[in-house]
């Protein structure tokens, strides 16, 4: 009974271990020699973007919003279901609680392995942690934003108004712009698909769904999703310039450009469930 005891707790010291050390890989000093060249190339990238989608904003805001809000079916209409469960995959509370759940499994994973298959299982937490805090970071700016500016949703008031403001409101009927749902599934879909390239149609795909699915459910205006992709994508800009800079999942070319480290391939994900799974089966964890 004792050694039972002693060995879940020894296994408890281990993974709070590795929640430490990944915290202190995350907050350490940056260490590469071309941080400075991301972050000016960083910064002209965001002005840009930010200049060119505010004067998209604008545009929409006077000549897009209220037509287009009209076209969609009323609130409530019953056909409409399948559109509210789309909607839900780009929820924020969901996406992160799925996120940690898959840290929380790695972190539990890593103290029983050793070798490669430590190694490779590390490097996918490493990617997860940054997606997890792109979405994350996303959300908080989006959320200080939204109770500053107070717009109102669509209808709200009666009329197809999109000038219909409440600043400072803090409330669910004027937290339109910007969209939470755009937030986070842009800020998903560029995580991701910095992390694995290859990802990058399914993703950004998936995030025109959700941000279309909003429009439908007369949540938003057009410029609130828009608004709320612009939002996602540079809070997921700022997490990767950060890890990058510590070396971190990415590395900075000689011209700032960010780009993904190797090393974890889906073969390498298919071996270390195999060696967690069916350890005894397949000897992995050993022979790694």
């Amino acid at each position: 009974m004792k050694s039972g005891i002693d060995e879940a707790s020894g296994y408890f010291a281990k993974v709070m271990l590795v929640v430490w050390l990944s915290m202190v890989r995350i907050m350490r000093a940056p260490s590469h020699s071309r941080r400075a060249d991301a972050a000016r190339r960083l910064s002209w990238r965001s002005v840009l973007l930010t200049a060119v989608v505010a004067l998209l904003i604008c545009v929409l805001m006077f000549a897009v919003d209220a037509p287009a809000i009209k076209l969609m079916p009323p609130r409530g209409t019953t056909s409409l279901w399948p559109i509210k469960i789309i909607t839900d995959f780009g929820k924020s509370a969901y996406v992160l609680w799925f996120l940690l759940a898959i840290l929380l499994l790695v972190t539990v994973t890593i103290p029983r392995l050793q070798g490669k298959t430590r190694t490779v299982l590390i490097g996918f937490g490493t990617r997860v942690q940054y997606i997890f805090l792109s979405v994350a970071v996303a959300v908080l700016i989006g959320d200080v934003i939204k109770g500053v500016v107070g717009r109102a949703r669509p209808f709200v008031g009666g009329e197809a108004n999109p000038f219909n403001y409440s600043h400072f409101a803090w409330t669910e009927a004027y937290a339109s712009f910007p969209s939470g749902h755009a937030m986070t599934c842009f800020a998903l879909a560029f995580a991701v698909s910095s992390v694995w390239p290859r990802l990058r149609l399914a993703m950004f795909t998936y995030a025109v769904v959700i941000i279309v699915s909003r429009l439908v459910l007369l949540a938003h205006h057009p410029s609130d999703v828009i608004g709320g992709a612009l939002v996602g994508v540079l809070g997921a800009m700022i997490v990767r310039q950060w890890f990058a800079a510590r070396r971190l999942g990415f590395t900075i070319r000689q011209d700032g450009e960010i780009v993904p480290l190797g090393g974890v391939a889906v073969a390498d994900l298919k071996r270390v469930a195999r060696g967690v799974f069916a350890p005894y089966e397949t000897g992995s964890v050993n022979r790694h």
